[in-house]
């Protein structure tokens, strides 16, 4: 039997999620508006002056994008049971954003297959790779959106505050928080310039840069959200014990070397290791933001500003 339908209370201007929902509107950006010429010009004089770059080398270029593709696919597809429980009007305002925020990565990553991949191997008379073949997705990072994607539909049959923070600990904290931001810290850097054994990617890291942004604000939702459950109640140790299951599945997905050289001298990019402590130093600050009750979740204008990356 439906409910009685009862207005909602105003909004509240001053709350986190209200401010985060405020930050979104001021901060949109258009995924077709980034140029992507320079991506495809770039390649195509990297692979050309690579010495014995194959395309079972092309498939390594291409992993990272494969994998952030797919993954804000699927993001995008298991977001809306949060939204059908949550119960305040600036929590609502902030995941309608959200979720706009995740269809247009998912948009960035298809645009980018198809007008960058794809033009460099017809180029090259190469056949068009398939961003959702399963060469792309190890055990690892199949099992951690299946969690995920479980964790966010159990909210429809039984909505209790653990449910909750379970859901917040993979979707916000784990997928958003330790993963893409650790994968995109990584691409980021690797496709920067910075490295003369590796292409030069503008178009890819202006979307990388534009895209962490928004999760920023994603991951400070989260946060927040489970600091309110903590402070109703919820056992800390919940929220730890979610995590600590997680994490390593994110090792198992940062560390997937199937497209790397066997030596490591001879891999491109940041050093070994990088990544895992970038994502051990992530895990550790927010956990600690989180369960400490006289900490401050880093405010919505620090969260955008992808804070440490220098």
């Amino acid at each position: 039997m439906a409910t009685e339908y009862t207005p909602t209370e105003m909004m509240d201007r001053d709350s986190r999620s209200n401010r985060y929902y405020r930050n979104a509107v001021e901060r949109h950006w258009d995924p077709g508006e980034i140029d992507l010429e320079q991506d495809v010009e770039n390649l195509l004089t990297y692979i050309d002056g690579a010495e014995a770059y194959d395309q079972e080398s092309w498939y390594g270029t291409l992993n990272g994008i494969a994998k952030f593709g797919a993954g804000e696919d699927a993001v995008t597809e298991d977001l809306a049971p949060l939204g059908a429980v949550l119960d305040t009007i600036d929590d609502q305002l902030f995941l309608t954003t959200q979720m706009y925020e995740e269809a247009k990565h998912a948009d960035f990553f298809d645009r980018y297959w198809r007008e960058v991949v794809w033009t460099v191997e017809d180029k090259l008379g190469w056949e068009r790779s398939d961003p959702r073949h399963e060469r792309w997705f190890n055990e690892p990072y199949i099992e951690l959106f299946d969690r995920n994607r479980k964790a966010q539909f159990r909210l429809l049959e039984d909505d209790t505050p653990e449910n909750r923070a379970k859901a917040y600990c993979h979707y916000h904290l784990t997928v958003e928080g330790i993963l893409a931001q650790t994968g995109y810290y990584g691409m980021q850097t690797s496709y920067g310039g910075e490295f003369e054994d590796l292409p030069h990617l503008p178009g890819l890291v202006q979307g990388f840069t534009k895209i962490r942004s928004d999760e920023g604000r994603h991951v400070g939702f989260g946060m927040n959200q489970l600091k309110k459950l903590i402070a109703e109640g919820v056992d800390p140790e919940l929220i730890q014990d979610t995590v600590d299951e997680l994490v390593p599945l994110v090792q198992g997905i940062t560390e997937d070397d199937r497209f790397q050289p066997d030596d490591p001298e001879e891999r491109p990019g940041l050093e070994d290791g990088k990544l895992a402590a970038y994502a051990v130093e992530k895990h550790t600050d927010r956990m600690q933001q989180i369960t400490d009750a006289a900490a401050e979740i880093p405010d919505v204008d620090e969260l955008v500003a992808l804070e440490g990356d220098d």
